[in-house]
This record gives structure tokens, sequence and C-alpha cells, in this order.
């Protein structure tokens, strides 16, 4: 669909020409491509879809969003085999905000002048990895350490401390499901009203995925496939079974191809490719959960999330095209909740590509295939969008405001970290031993389904937020059948949880 872009626009705008994404399913690892090779190939892509494949030989900068292969200058090889001679690299380090805050770095710089023509790029091959430990095989490896290591652009993601660690807070699909328990305490809402509820919210994002085909999943599925453990979806922490984890099981890459606006139309490129971006926003929240006031709101999404659509002069009910970073239902929720938005009444898709969980994306990249669907959408149905990232323990947080239309202003890049500076936190106690109130929990189960031990957070008398863990049977089984948050419970030295 065409829409108009006024001639008297700043030439130095940033706007997004072409983007791509590329998706692997090849049953045998050992010929399956690599992941600079699929990152490769959705350069050629993007620059296809801008319609200017010989324009990738004058990029000035390949910026790389990374991931669990160990590259020292992704971009560099990635340079050498689309022809980009000249391109200068960048790399970020691991979080899910990396795709959005490296986007908001090369819009600043084409904003500032310093650049003309940046291809961002991320991609994994993890499936056929796990494959080849399965098999028994090698995959190809393409690492060139002859090539000096990449330009950095943020470091590496803080989450949990080792206290936390060692009272059970290892990974993602331990903390989300935490929160998710505190989202269904403060609602009040009854076991089975929350898993109904959920089911059905997640119902909506594997609807999306259905009809992408990058997707991972694209098996449909209805409240009670997705919620209630089976042979095929078993529960992996509670609430959660293994549907609504997050999915990295993918050999996928995404590109964004961005110029100024001067350089898109010396290009020739049709305004009918044109997305800009106009606003990021980007805070943190402590980066240890311990630190937090409440496990079901987020301070930094909250400041970041508003002042970008204040930024924008819009409300949250004029945004056209919805991607809430969607790795676990709970992180949907905060974000819908912090923005003003009910998802059980807005009809609009929360997700441009059927997030996370059913479209699958590699490591740190779960953005970058968001932001290539969304502009597709924005190109299909004209207007504006609005993109979540999250990263860490709901620690990191970027948004993104996209539209067809110029922005009214320059380009804004909005840093949010002293607002949220000045809001209160929690002082963490983390010898404590006695009594305290629980305010989240979860369940890990097994591979085979069984309850193997529970991790809870509970806040003490003043104030603090401590962790205990158990695996008593009897524990793990009240814990299953009953909302205990709320509940006194009683920690020792060694941090073992009694109810």
């Amino acid at each position: 669909m065409q829409h108009a872009v006024s001639m008297a626009i700043d030439p130095l705008t940033p706007v997004i020409i072409g983007v791509a994404q590329v998706t692997d399913r090849v049953d045998n690892p050992e010929v399956a491509r690599t992941a600079l090779e699929l990152m490769a190939d959705a350069c050629r892509s993007a620059a296809i879809d801008a319609r200017k494949l010989s324009a990738l030989t004058r990029l000035d900068m390949i910026a790389v969003v990374g991931g669990l292969w160990s590259h020292p200058n992704p971009g560099g090889k990635v340079a050498g085999a689309i022809g980009a001679t000249r391109a200068s690299t960048l790399l970020t380090g691991l979080s899910g905000t990396s795709p959005q805050r490296l986007l908001d770095h090369l819009a600043t710089r084409i904003a500032d002048g310093d650049l003309e023509m940046a291809m961002m790029v991320g991609g994994e091959a993890f499936r056929s990895r796990r494959r080849a430990r399965r098999f028994g095989v090698q995959v190809r490896l393409d690492v060139d350490t002859s090539l000096p290591p990449a330009e950095r652009y943020e470091g590496s993601l803080e989450m949990a401390t080792p206290h936390e660690e060692s009272r059970g807070l290892v990974e993602p699909s331990v903390f989300y499901p935490i929160v998710e328990t505190a989202i269904r305490h403060d609602r009040g809402e009854t076991i089975e009203q929350h898993r109904i509820r959920i089911g059905e919210l997640w119902t909506r994002f594997n609807a999306v995925a259905m009809e992408n085909p990058h997707s991972a999943t694209r098996t449909p599925m209805n409240a009670d496939d997705i919620t209630l453990p089976s042979i095929d979806n078993r529960m992996v922490a509670s609430p959660y079974t293994k549907v609504m984890m997050a999915n990295n099981s993918v050999d996928q890459a995404s590109a964004v191809f961005l110029t100024s606006v001067a350089l898109a139309r010396r290009l020739g490129v049709p305004s009918d490719q044109w997305v800009f971006p106009w606003i990021s926003s980007r805070a943190n929240d402590p980066a240890s959960p311990s630190r937090r006031i409440s496990l079901y709101r987020s301070v930094g999404a909250r400041v970041a999330g508003r002042k970008a659509l204040l930024r924008a002069r819009l409300s949250i009910d004029e945004i056209d095209h919805l991607d809430l970073y969607a790795c676990f239902p709970s992180s949907v929720q905060v974000c819908a909740t912090e923005l003003g938005l009910d998802p059980a009444t807005d009809t609009r898709p929360l997700t441009a590509n059927g997030g996370l969980t059913f479209a699958g994306a590699p490591h740190s990249n779960s953005v970058g295939q968001s932001l290539a669907a969304l502009v597709d959408r924005l190109r299909s149905t004209p207007g504006i969008g609005l993109l979540y990232a999250n990263g860490g323990y709901l620690g990191k947080h970027a948004f993104g405001v996209y539209s067809t239309a110029p922005p009214s202003n320059r380009y804004q890049s909005v840093d949010c970290a002293a607002e949220v500076a000045t809001q209160p936190t929690r002082t963490p106690d983390p010898d404590y031993v006695g009594q305290a109130i629980v305010d989240g929990y979860t369940v890990r189960h097994d591979r085979d389904g069984q309850p193997s031990e529970a991790v809870v957070a509970a806040l003490t008398d003043n104030g603090a937020r401590v962790w205990g863990k158990t695996a008593n049977h009897g524990t793990l089984q009240r814990l299953l059948a009953y909302d205990i948050v709320g509940s006194i419970c009683e920690l020792d030295k060694q941090g073992i949880v009694a109810l």
C-alpha cells in the first residue's frame, strides 16, 4: 500500500528501507547454514527488500546483536561475505533489549550525520547445534580469529546476584513464573481463573504465529492445549508449561537496513518501503530482583514506555500496531499494565510475529525478528507501531515508536535513567532467618514432568525481599494446589523454606 512522504523532511532523518527474516528447518545439521551464513543471507535479503542489492558494498556499518556463538567479530565476517569491505563493525552484549537499543544507536548516528547507511543483523543456528549433539555429529564452524575484535556496544547483562542464584534464581524460566504468581495474587484470581486467563492471552500469540511463515511452532492451540500439561507439553515451572516458555531452538536471522532519507532518495528506494523510527526510550530497573519494590510491576517499563508515548504525543489507544516482548506471559502483562493497556479487552494483536514462545527467536535477537515483522505490518497497513524490548529478569527495558509517516521532529533517543533513580528500592537481607510473607513462587518440574523443587520469594517485616527453596514433597504439592502468596513461611540459614 502506498503512503505519502513529505518532500520537506530533514535529509538526516533515519529511515528503514529494508528488512528480512531467514529461517532454516534442515533435518541434517551437518548441512545446515551456520549463524554467520544466516546473518549474511538476511543482510542480502534486506537489501533485496529495499530493491538495492548493490548498495551493500556502500555500507558504513554492520552492527550485530550478540549471540551464543563465540565469534569475536561476526560483523567483519558478514561484511566479507556480502562485499561490504568498507563497513566498520559493532557487536552488542547479550540482552533482549539489544536490538532496540542498537537500532536506537544507529538511528542516532544517522540523525547526527555520523553514518549514512547501516545494517543491523542478528542470528543463531541453535536448533542445528542441538540436533548435532543429539545425533553425535559435528556442525560446520565459521569462527575467524584472524579478524580484530569488533567494537562493543553495551556490556554484559547483570541478572541475579550470587546469593539469589544460590537460592534457586538461576534462569529466566524460574523468575518469570514467580512473577506470574505475584500477578495472579494481585488480581485476586483463583488458580483456575488465572490458568484460563493466561491461556486465552497466549492463544492470541499462537494465532499470530500461525500466520507467520518463520514461526518455530505453527500448531493451532486453545487455552487448554497451552496451559494443561500433556505428553508433548510438560509442566516446566508452574504455572508455565513448555509452550509458555521462551523458545530459542531455532535457526533464524533477521536484518534491518537503515539509511538517511537523503541517501534513500539518492538510491531511489520507493517511499512505500520507508518506515521511520521516531523515538526510542530506555530504562533499567535494579538488576537484582531483591531490590525491587514489586515483582509484578516495573518502574523502568512504566517510565520508559510512557515517556515514548509522551514524546510521540500519542496515547496508547492511538497506536495501530503493538509488539510486546513475549518471552513469557508475565512480561507481556507487566508491560501492558505499565502502558495502561488491558489485554483482556484490547482487540489489537499484541505481537507482530507470534512472540518468543511460538515464533521462536535467536538468543537476544527476538526483537530483531519482531521489528522486521512490525515493519512489514506497517507497510501493509500504514500507521504507528510501538515495540517493547525486555532484558534480564525484567530488568532492562526499551521502547521504539515506528511509523510510515515521518516524525514531526528530529529522531529522539530518550534515556530515562535519572527518573528511575529517584524511585524507592528495597535493601536486601541475604542472611535473614525467620518468618516472612510469600510474595511469589514457582515449582520446577523435571523432564518427566514431576515436581522437583520450589523457589520462593518473600518479604520480611523490615521490607527486605528474601529467597528460599525446598524439595519437600508435601510442600511442593501444597504450592501447586493453592495460592500461598500472602502466607507466612519460615527460612533457615541455608535458605530452606517451610510453610
